[in-house]
């Protein structure tokens, strides 16, 4: 006989709220019915009263962890309608920043599979080592988090050849360090019976599913924007897509850190050919009427950003769709027949953002319509109808 068990909202494994509603028998999982709206933040409504270049903060703080891939991928869409193209040398600089925000996004997600897994001394030792991540970021930009480094038609600040040194000799402990970590989640027994055959996503249901990132890339399909439509410098720098065939956590955990290990050399190459010139370009603050649809790869996967303008100063309408929205049919699918046990492990393979992923969905009980607005929208709405009550 079936039992149905919430996992979340609040859980021990879960670092934010969202329910899985999961029917199980004999410890096996069943079925899965996922529920967001629990920290919705409406972050596309505020970007609407806002210049765009206040956005470019807001938009930065859509995720602590990806922040430079939503504002890169905010700024290239403003950039489209503007019809401008911004300096090779600020190419290259964001090209930089993304690879490094890419490793230390992998190094806190080993940190936290490892954490769910039991495993807190790989929980430590790869946080300490993103540390080292972060004082990098710090010297280019003189932040950690949000680092405030994008502005529509290139980017802020410059690396100088005073800081390369330092730069290229952190990339030679990371890559040390990267290398270790791959030769112990492949032999160290915690991890193996942890990840091994846990989480499986065949490369049919990861297509059919619309899954991006290195969950698609774990099921051994090479799809990545950087590679599929280039932006900043990816057409110039050369660099592989890496893909494992394993279709488990195991084989999402060798993606990672192999991606580590090649955003290594892509920062080494962009550092050794970073070209001369200026890091931006003068854009006006009236943004002439147009739509843009923008895309990045972000640490997670497929970043999407729709901008639409009216020739003020304010856009008319912002939509995101990160990446663990895209992953969350995905993680249901991955569960089913699962033990209780492991469902931790298998939330935490697709290295989950919530807040990113949020949206609020309203339910006419009469009608049974369902609507996905914003607070605003929800207000005017809900007061009409209580009204009528």
């Amino acid at each position: 006989m079936a039992t149905r068990i919430p996992f979340g909202p609040q859980h021990p494994a879960l670092k934010e709220p969202i329910n899985f509603m999961c029917e199980v028998s004999d410890e096996k999982v069943l079925s899965v019915r996922p529920r967001l709206g629990y920290i919705h933040r409406g972050v596309e409504k505020l970007a609407e009263n806002r210049t765009y270049n206040q956005n470019l903060y807001l938009i930065e703080r859509i995720c602590g962890i990806c922040a430079f891939a939503h504002v890169t991928c905010f700024s290239q869409a403003v950039e489209e309608i503007l019809n401008i193209e911004i300096p090779s040398r600020a190419k290259y600089i964001r090209t930089i920043l993304a690879e490094m925000e890419r490793i230390q996004n992998h190094f806190l997600w080993l940190g936290d599979v490892g954490h769910e897994m039991g495993f807190n001394t790989l929980f430590m030792y790869s946080w300490r080592d993103r540390e080292l991540v972060l004082q990098l970021i710090e010297n280019i930009s003189g932040k950690r988090v949000n680092y405030a480094m994008n502005t529509i038609g290139g980017v802020r600040r410059d690396i100088t050849s005073m800081i390369m040194p330092s730069l290229k000799e952190g990339l030679n402990h990371l890559e040390e360090r990267a290398k270790y970590y791959t030769e112990m989640c492949t032999k160290d027994p915690t991890v193996l019976r942890r990840t091994v055959g846990v989480g499986m996503l065949s490369p049919s249901d990861a297509l059919e599913l619309c899954a991006v990132g290195p969950t698609i890339r774990a099921s051994g399909i090479p799809r990545d924007v950087r590679a599929d439509d280039p932006y900043a410098a990816y057409e110039e720098i050369p660099f592989k897509v890496i893909t494992y065939d394993g279709r488990d956590v195991a084989s999402r955990l060798m993606v990672r850190l192999d991606e580590v290990l090649e955003s290594i050399s892509i920062i080494r190459y962009a550092l050794d050919n970073l070209p001369n010139g200026d890091v931006r370009v003068r854009v006006p603050r009236r943004v002439p009427k147009g739509e843009a649809v923008s895309l990045v790869e972000a640490p997670r996967g497929e970043d999407l950003h729709y901008v639409r303008a009216d020739g003020t100063e304010k856009p008319v309408r912002v939509k995101v769709r990160a990446p663990t929205l895209a992953n969350i049919p995905t993680l249901c699918k991955m569960l089913i027949g699962e033990n209780i046990a492991d469902i931790p492990v298998v939330i935490a393979g697709i290295d989950p953002c919530i807040a990113c992923a949020e949206r609020l969905v309203f339910v006419d009980t009469a009608t049974r319509k369902r609507w996905m607005w914003n607070k605003q929208e929800l207000r005017k709405y809900a007061t009409k109808w209580y009204r009528k009550k």
